[in-house]
């Protein structure tokens, strides 16, 4: 049996989509679509603003030690935002509903599984002569 893609733990054969030790038989596949997910705003932003406030109200109070945790809840949010990565994600849909295959930050790899997919599937839907 042939291997038409094999690459970082994700294989894609005549039969079967495989990934994360997940296997998708590919009868069951429908279709399949790359999802990209942004950076989370809310939490990075809300953590800094605490520590902003945290840190003015300290000032006010003459509190050194409101001003550093405002400080360091400030930095924690800036470190949270600046860390995040925007991930991809191959969702399968099947007859029962859409699972997440697999997720990477590398979107051209999410679609070269997913174009593989779709060509295992056109090849084993053409008929046999």
């Amino acid at each position: 049996m042939e291997t038409p893609f094999n690459d970082r733990g994700v294989s894609v054969t005549r039969n079967a989509l495989s990934s994360a030790g997940q296997v998708f038989p590919l009868r069951d596949i429908v279709g399949v679509q790359v999802v990209t997910v942004p950076k989370n705003k809310v939490l990075p932003l809300t953590i800094s603003l605490v520590g902003v406030a945290s840190a003015v109200v300290g000032a006010i109070l003459r509190s050194p030690v409101g001003m550093v945790c405002g400080t360091m809840l400030a930095v924690v949010g800036w470190l949270t935002w600046a860390t995040q990565d925007v991930t991809h994600r191959l969702m399968v849909q099947t007859a029962t509903g859409e699972r997440e295959a697999l997720m990477s930050v590398d979107r051209e790899f999410v679609e070269r599984v997913g174009a593989a997919v779709d060509e295992a599937k056109a090849s084993a839907a053409a008929p046999k002569g």
